[in-house]
């Protein structure tokens, strides 16, 4: 099995006869959004797949595997509602809506397309807008910060909502720990070594004996 631990994401400026000539790793966008998999090539071939965390494969990227050899990555097509309107307002209602639902969609010119999921169809007709079952390719927006989709039920949600964090901290000029290490200059050394001489107990302490 031959590991895979590089990726070229598209454009990637290989030459066209060497893409062709490339085996295809197709998978639907569930199975792209990892980065740690097995799968097998159009050929039989059987790879694992060592990318970093947070990689999203994308139709047209390429892999190198460790033997140099490119595989082209190709969107599988999958179960999809694509959603359409003959009003553009209506449209971008549907939009609204599904991202208040950390839904993952593709935006077209004129459609929107996302997992199929029968609430949300029906949601859907009820904005007055067409969703309709199809088999397809699907490539969802990528995340506000960059890497691909990740939402709230994603493993790799954490690192956007990290970002994000690291980004508004940033603008604001601090942290919540607003740079207190608490040691406020000098240290307690609670042993207070202050060179006392030793008290004696004797007629002249004034204490009562």
């Amino acid at each position: 099995m031959q590991k895979i631990d590089k990726h070229l994401g598209a454009p990637h400026g290989i030459a066209a006869v060497l893409v062709r000539r490339a085996p295809k790793l197709v998978l639907p966008f569930a199975e792209r959004s990892k980065s740690r998999l097995r799968a097998t090539l159009d050929s039989g071939e059987e790879v694992a797949l060592f990318l970093p965390r947070g990689t999203v494969l994308r139709g047209g990227d390429l892999l190198v595997t460790e033997s140099g050899v490119f595989v082209e990555v190709l969107a599988a097509p999958e179960s999809v509602l694509q959603v359409g309107a003959s009003d553009p307002q209506a449209l971008m209602r549907a939009a609204y809506h599904l991202g208040n639902r950390h839904t993952p969609v593709e935006v077209g010119r004129d459609y929107l397309r996302l997992e199929y999921d029968p609430v949300l169809a029906d949601m859907l007709a009820r904005l007055g807008v067409q969703a309709e079952r199809a088999e397809l390719p699907f490539e969802p927006e990528a995340g506000a910060y960059g890497g691909g989709h990740k939402h709230g039920h994603d493993a790799t949600f954490a690192e956007d909502y990290a970002t994000a964090q690291a980004v508004f901290h940033e603008h604001h000029g601090h942290d919540h720990d607003h740079g207190h290490s608490h040691d406020h200059g000098h240290s307690h050394d609670h042993d207070h070594d202050h060179d006392h001489a030793p008290h004696v107990h004797d007629e002249h302490c004034g204490h009562k004996h």
